[in-house]
């Protein structure tokens, strides 16, 4: 069992920068894929980064690549989502997710998810 907890979450204007963590309950969590995942109100959860367990492998959905960047600390049990340059199509609850293997870039990829932080950016 991981219980994930993000944080981070806020209100920010257009161009500017977030930074989310999420971090990981137990001993096991280098041997979990992680990923960002979010949802907009009236919209599907959708993909948004993924990085494996060793941090070798990353993987981004295009309307962030350039402006978003995934890293986790093994040691620390976290993994943070950098989003610079933010817009107002990012607003949504983004969500940590993790999986047992390589790679989560879709919903029914994912064991376990967080609850959640709101993002939201005005224009």
């Amino acid at each position: 069992q991981v219980q994930l907890v993000e944080s981070g979450g806020g209100l920010v204007q257009a161009g500017g920068s977030l930074r989310l963590s999420c971090t990981a309950s137990g001993r096991t969590f280098g041997n979990y894929a992680m990923g960002w995942f979010r949802q907009a109100p009236g919209k599907e959860r959708e993909f948004v980064a993924a990085i494996s367990r060793g941090s070798l492998k990353t993987a981004y959905t295009d309307s962030v690549k350039g402006r978003f960047t995934i890293s986790r600390d093994n040691d620390k049990n976290t993994v943070n989502l950098q989003m610079n340059r933010l817009k107002p199509e990012d607003t949504a609850v983004y969500y940590c997710a993790a999986r047992r293997w390589w790679k989560v870039t879709t919903t029914t990829d994912v064991d376990y998810w967080g609850q959640g932080t709101q993002v939201t950016v005005s224009s």
